[in-house]
C-alpha cells in the first residue's frame, strides 16, 4: 500500500469509529426512550434491556453504519479540501479517482461486512430479541412459552405434506403432539400422530406414534402404533420450519421498513411455496433482492460524498456538507418508499430494492467527474 494511500485511510478511519459509536449511542438512547413503556409493561429488569440492546447490536450496526461513513467521509474530505491537500495531491498527477480509491475500498470492504451481518447474525439477533422482549411475561404465568410456538401450521406445498404442530421449540427443534399427513405416490394418504418429534442425525424422530393409512381402494384406514418410528423420507429440517415461522409473521408493515429474513431462510421457504400467490411472491421477492441490495448502502454514500467534501475548499463547507447529507437523506427515504411499493405488489421486487441504488450511485459519479 502505497504511502499516500495510508495517509488517506488514517484520515477516514479515526472519524469513522468515532462516528459509529457517537451513532450506536445516540440509536441506543433513542430507541431506549421510545421503548421505556413498552418495557415496563413487559415488566422487564435493567439487566434484560441492556440484554436486548446487546443482542439487538448488530442490527443497529446495520442501520448506523452507512450514516456514520457519510459524516465521517466528509469530515474527512472537507479537512483536506480546505487545508489545500487535495490540490497539492491533483497537482501532483493524482486524480480525483484514484485519491478516491482508498475510500471506495472502505465502502466496499464494510459493505461485506454487512452483508455478512445481515446474513449471520441479524436474523437471529431478532429472533434473541423477541425471546427476552417475552421472557420476564413467560415467568408470571408460570409457562415456558418465550421459545415455544404454539398451533404451528407448516404447509410443504412442493412436496405435498401439511404439519399441525400443538408447540415447536425453535431453538431445540422439539415439537410435542405433531401431525403430519402426506400422499403417497399410489394415491394413498398416511397420516402420523405422536407425543413427541425430534430431528436427529438428519432425521425426524417420533415417539407414541398413531399411524392411519387411507388406502384409496378402501373406506376404512389401515392402523398401526409404535412407540419409535424415524421418518427419514420427510425431507423438511427445522432450518426450513424456522424460515416458515418468521415469514408466516412478518406483517406487511414490517416487510415494507427494511429486509428482515436471511437469503438462506428466503430461499428455503421459496422452495417449500413454488405457487405462492401474487400478494406472498412480492413479498418475498422483495424481501430478497432488499437483503441483496441494502448493504451497497455503504458504497452508495461514498460515492455521494466524494464530489461535496472534495469541492468544500471552494465554497462554504455548510453547503457542500448540508447539501449532500440532504441528498444521502433523500436516497435512504426512497429505499424505504420503494420498498413499501415492491411488498404491496406496485412495483417490480428488482427495481424496489436497486432502483436507489442506481440512480444515486450514477447521481454520485456525475457529480465527481464534474469536480475541477
Amino acid at each position: 500500500m502505497r504511502l499516500l494511500d495510508r495517509y488517506l485511510l488514517r484520515g477516514l478511519l479515526i472519524p469513522l469509529g468515532y462516528c459509529l459509536g457517537g451513532f450506536l449511542v445516540f440509536w441506543t438512547s433513542f430507541d431506549l426512550l421510545g421503548e421505556l413503556d413498552n418495557f415496563q409493561r413487559r415488566h422487564l429488569w435493567a439487566r434484560d434491556v441492556a440484554e436486548y440492546y446487546l443482542v439487538k447490536a448488530p442490527e443497529t450496526l446495520v442501520t448506523v453504519t452507512p450514516l456514520g461513513l457519510l459524516l465521517a467521509m466528509l469530515y474527512t474530505l472537507t479537512n483536506h479540501a480546505r487545508h489545500q491537500e487535495l490540490t497539492a495531491m491533483r497537482a501532483a498527477g493524482q486524480s480525483l479517482w484514484r485519491l478516491a480509491l482508498p475510500y471506495l475500498m472502505v465502502g466496499l470492504a464494510l459493505t461485506l461486512g454487512l452483508f455478512a451481518l445481515n446474513e449471520f447474525a441479524v436474523p437471529d439477533s431478532n429472533t434473541a430479541a423477541e425471546r427476552i422482549l417475552v421472557r420476564r411475561q413467560s415467568e408470571r404465568a408460570s409457562q415456558p412459552t418465550a421459545d415455544l410456538q404454539l398451533n404451528l401450521t407448516f404447509n410443504n406445498e412442493r412436496d405435498g405434506r401439511i404439519w399441525h404442530i400443538d408447540a415447536y421449540s425453535p431453538k431445540t427443534g422439539l415439537m410435542r403432539k405433531p401431525t403430519v399427513r402426506w400422499r403417497l405416490p399410489d394415491g394413498s394418504t398416511r397420516l402420523i400422530s405422536a407425543q413427541q418429534g425430534v430431528y436427529r442425525n438428519h432425521a425426524w424422530v417420533f415417539s407414541g406414534v398413531n399411524e392411519l393409512l387411507y388406502l384409496h381402494t378402501n373406506s376404512l384406514p389401515l392402523r398401526s402404533e409404535t412407540n419409535h418410528l424415524v421418518l427419514a423420507e420427510l425431507t423438511e429440517t427445522p432450518a426450513q420450519i424456522k424460515s416458515e415461522i418468521k415469514f408466516a409473521g412478518l406483517s406487511n408493515m414490517k416487510a415494507a421498513k427494511r429486509p428482515r429474513l436471511s437469503l438462506r431462510e428466503l430461499l428455503d421457504y421459496q422452495q417449500l411455496h413454488p405457487q405462492l400467490n401474487p400478494e406472498g411472491r412480492a413479498k418475498l421477492q422483495t424481501q430478497f433482492h432488499g437483503r441483496l441490495a441494502e448493504p451497497w448502502t455503504c458504497l452508495v454514500v461514498v460515492l455521494i460524498a466524494i464530489p461535496f467534501g472534495a469541492s468544500a475548499g471552494r465554497r462554504s463547507v455548510f453547503v457542500g456538507v448540508a447539501s449532500s447529507i440532504f441528498i444521502a437523506f433523500a436516497y435512504f427515504i426512497m429505499m424505504r418508499f420503494l420498498l413499501a411499493l415492491g411488498t404491496g405488489g406496485y412495483v417490480e421486487p428488482w427495481a424496489a430494492a436497486w432502483l436507489p441504488n442506481l440512480l444515486f450511485a450514477l447521481a454520485g459519479i456525475w457529480l465527481t467527474q464534474r469536480v475541477r
